[in-house]
């Protein structure tokens, strides 16, 4: 007759992954053949102690990240963070993402390219290409985001005076 590999009795109402060894004392895996702490035999067989914690896992869906070498069951992290909620309530003001700033550093790369002593052609080209690329990041982002950013209202506020 073979050997079950199936656990007898396993208390699948146990949420615990960690026991007290019997041996020891010391808190150690549930699920494991033997006690970290001083080898102390908790399962017959690795496969026994697996189909064990196979059947414990499956009777919970709260336990389906537990490992069976844990001492706690874990439990989902978010870890999502707003920065920009958390500068506001510091009062510190973040600009909004743009992209010209790159677009800058591309027409700044091709002036630098059009200083690279080559035929007059190719640098009045490059210069020509880096100047317009340039101009364009640069009006972009002072142009349009600043009025996206700071729109104007267009009416007086009032008598303030601004210095």
């Amino acid at each position: 007759m073979a050997a079950a590999k199936k656990p007898r009795y396993v208390d699948v109402a146990n949420p615990d992954l960690a026991v007290d060894c019997p041996h020891c004392g010391l808190r150690t895996a549930r699920f494991i053949d033997s006690c970290r702490n001083c080898g102390y035999k908790l399962w017959p067989s690795s496969h026994m102690a697996s189909a064990a914690f196979q059947a414990w896992r499956a009777a919970d869906p709260d336990r389906t990240l537990a490992s069976r070498f844990d001492l706690e069951v874990p439990h989902p992290i978010d870890n999502t963070f707003d920065f920009s909620a958390r500068a506001r309530e510091l009062g510190i003001h973040l600009f909004p993402n743009s992209n010209y700033p790159f677009i800058i550093c591309v027409g700044a790369l091709f002036l630098g390219l059009a200083a690279i002593p080559l035929s007059a052609t190719t640098r009045i080209a490059l210069a020509v290409i880096g100047g317009v690329i340039f101009l364009y990041g640069v009006v972009g982002w002072v142009v349009f985001e600043d009025t996206r950013m700071f729109p104007s209202d267009g009416g007086e506020t009032g008598t303030e005076v601004h210095h």
